[in-house]
């Protein structure tokens, strides 16, 4: 089928808008939204942290497991709201991390795209949701695709940093081959366990010292 997508993506992925997983799960979303549902992000921001992040950019992702739910909230790019919108709890604690990480003031918005674009793939491993039913969409094949995009990344790259927040992500882990990549765990930023590891983990201070030692552009955080 015919995806809309940013054109290095479109190629690396070719074979998986091929797939039969991949085409049921498009065909389950239409039927939803056929019968009234209302679903998450909007169709034209669900490849949003694609379209943001070429292929040839990434140089950390950062993975999140689903859409926010809530009305106006979901925006393609993991943990991020687009601005006007009042950053979720588990923002406002990556946020705090920031600040006693390397002393950036926690921001009044919680727009992510300045990441995106500097490199940080922001990539859900669940890319859409129905309206307040969180997981929703958890089974439907989703995380088949975002499993083969992890691959993708490490097979063709090398030196690309993964910060990997709670025990979903880390189930990931399995994916990436260390050898020529790097893991950075720490507990999710929610409020229910980001004082079990996550606050602390200097996960964006490290990100930059591992940038910085492969002779890549360090990411400002600032948003």
């Amino acid at each position: 089928m015919e995806v809309k997508i940013e054109a290095s993506w479109k190629e690396v992925l070719s074979n998986v808008f091929k797939s039969t997983y991949f085409l049921q799960t498009a065909a389950h979303i239409k039927t939803e939204l056929a019968t009234g549902a209302n679903i998450f992000p909007a169709g034209s921001a669900i490849f949003n942290a694609f379209n943001q992040t070429p292929f040839n950019s990434v140089k950390v992702v950062i993975l999140g497991q689903d859409p926010y739910h809530g009305s106006g909230q979901a925006m393609g790019l993991s943990f991020s709201v687009p601005q006007g919108v009042k950053p979720p709890p588990s923002l406002v604690n990556i946020f705090k991390e920031l600040k006693s990480d390397i002393g950036l003031p926690i921001p009044t918005q919680g727009d992510l795209t300045p990441w995106a674009k500097q490199g940080v793939l922001l990539l859900n491993a669940v890319l859409t949701v129905r309206e307040n039913e969180p997981a929703s969409h958890a089974k439907i094949g989703w995380m088949h695709f975002t499993d083969a995009v992890i691959r993708k990344i490490s097979d063709e790259k090398k030196g690309v940093i993964f910060l990997l927040w709670g025990k979903f992500a880390e189930q990931k882990q399995t994916l990436i081959d260390e050898t020529k990549h790097f893991v950075l765990k720490a507990a999710h930023p929610s409020p229910f366990s980001a004082d079990k590891g996550f606050f602390g983990c200097k996960h964006f201070s490290k990100t930059n010292e591992l940038l910085a030692k492969q002779g890549l552009q360090v990411i400002d955080w600032h948003i």
